[in-house]
């Protein structure tokens, strides 16, 4: 019997969705080991390899089944993929265009050598961040820079605004996940994007507040139920208060900062 890899879902899926990974047609007891490799986008090969061995039926499920060894060991039914280390030394998976996957590929190679057994089995799997229905909006309304991503179907949704901390730009990758859980999530800049501030010396928090007006003002976004899923501190260094009084909508958004992070291995 030749060898196959068993993927399920079959194909493709979302990069924060569990992937069961078996191997059939093996022989009884046989040695092997499962290499998974991807390139970013700009063409850093990331990899992990573990050693295995299969049942008394030739099958090898890693749900079951613990690793003997490699860039993981024990019951890790994912561990082939949150292992995956860069080949260029301190170099971080970041996801910048979240409209197209990643591809990992999956090998099989007989016995326990990750770079010298003999090809078995290979499957190839795209592991997307934006599930079936997902929309992405760019938003520059004002002062706002931003994208909003919309679950399916009509809303309205819960809003969350979703703030990451040093290192500036404008990633989406956790903002386009959560809207697959029926969110609706607003990647928002603040610094070293587009027309934005080079720096964040001061910040102003106004800014902030429009950007929280706008979703809450959004027709398609719930005005009672909106959090903030962040990499910040509750208070930044140098924050800058608008004086007079706030803005009653501010008082939707949580005290405490709530991080959200649906993914393994990624972003600063």
């Amino acid at each position: 019997m030749v060898p196959t890899v068993s993927l399920e879902p079959t194909g493709h899926s979302c990069w924060d969705e569990p992937l069961s990974i078996a191997v059939r047609g093996l022989a009884p007891e046989q040695p092997v080991t499962l290499r998974t490799a991807l390139r970013d986008e700009k063409g850093a090969l990331f990899r992990a390899h573990a050693r295995y061995r299969a049942d008394s039926h030739g099958e090898l499920d890693l749900a079951r089944t613990p690793a003997l060894g490699g860039s993981f060991s024990g019951l890790e039914p994912m561990g082939l993929l949150w292992a995956m280390e860069p080949d260029r030394p301190f170099w971080r998976l970041i996801k910048r265009d979240v409209q197209t996957p990643f591809v990992v590929e999956l090998e099989v190679l007989d016995g326990h050598e990750p770079d010298g057994g003999r090809l078995l089995a290979r499957a190839v799997h795209e592991r997307h961040f934006m599930a079936p229905g997902v929309r992405r909006v760019p938003v520059r309304e004002g002062r706002v820079r931003a994208t909003l991503f919309l679950p399916p179907g009509t809303g309205p949704f819960p809003g969350i605004i979703d703030l990451f901390g040093v290192g500036g730009g404008l990633l989406e990758y956790r903002a386009s996940l959560l809207a697959g859980k029926g969110f609706a999530v607003m990647a928002l800049a603040y610094y070293k994007y587009d027309d934005l501030p080079k720096v964040i010396d001061i910040l102003h928090l106004e800014y902030f507040e429009e950007a929280v007006t706008y979703l809450l003002s959004h027709p398609q976004v719930r005005t009672t139920t909106t959090g903030r899923a962040s990499s910040m501190p509750e208070r930044p260094p140098n924050a800058c208060r608008r004086t007079g009084r706030r803005s009653p909508r501010l008082s939707a958004t949580p005290k405490q900062d709530t991080t959200l992070n649906p993914l393994t291995s990624l972003g600063p």
